[in-house]
């Protein structure tokens, strides 16, 4: 990825996320008919918490989630710090909350891939232009919610 796009998608993201926490989710909450949550991991590199809006399926008590980067040939960043960490934090609306991660292999991935094909066919395609497997995880609430973030422009002065 070149660097230029690699910023504008930085960027993009980054706006995402100030307007789904300003909001709490009501604006920049779905994505082609997908919910969004905003999922925060540790950098596998920096240790530094970084954010990212990220499409789920809920299943089972818990939220799948896919590291498509909507069909490109890497990996998202996201997923590859996922990858690292057995914890992260889930946002959902405003309510944050701990979550147990699971990164999904073989059968039990397959299964989950097929789950999220039929909730939203478009994964197909993403499939189809990344010339990789797409991985998929799943997110467990480990029972910790986390106080909600004050709502953009409503701090104490």
């Amino acid at each position: 990825m070149s660097p230029a796009l690699r910023r504008a998608m930085r960027a993009a993201n980054a706006m995402h996320v100030w307007i789904y926490r300003g909001s709490r989710g009501r604006l920049a909450g779905t994505a082609k008919g997908m919910p969004i949550l905003l999922l925060t991991v540790r950098g596998r590199r920096t240790d530094r918490l970084r954010t990212a809006p990220v499409g789920f399926l809920n299943h089972d008590g818990g939220w799948v989630v896919a590291g498509s980067a909507g069909g490109m040939r890497d990996e998202p960043q996201w997923f590859r710090n996922l990858r690292k960490m057995d914890q992260a934090i889930a946002e959902i609306g405003n309510v944050r909350r701990d979550v147990a991660v699971t990164i999904t292999e073989g059968r039990q991935r397959d299964a989950l891939w097929h789950l999220l094909l039929a909730a939203y066919p478009f994964f197909a395609g993403y499939q189809k232009k990344a010339a990789r497997e797409i991985p998929v995880a799943v997110l467990k609430g480990t029972g910790v919610i986390q106080p909600p973030r004050e709502k953009a422009g409503s701090a104490c002065r």
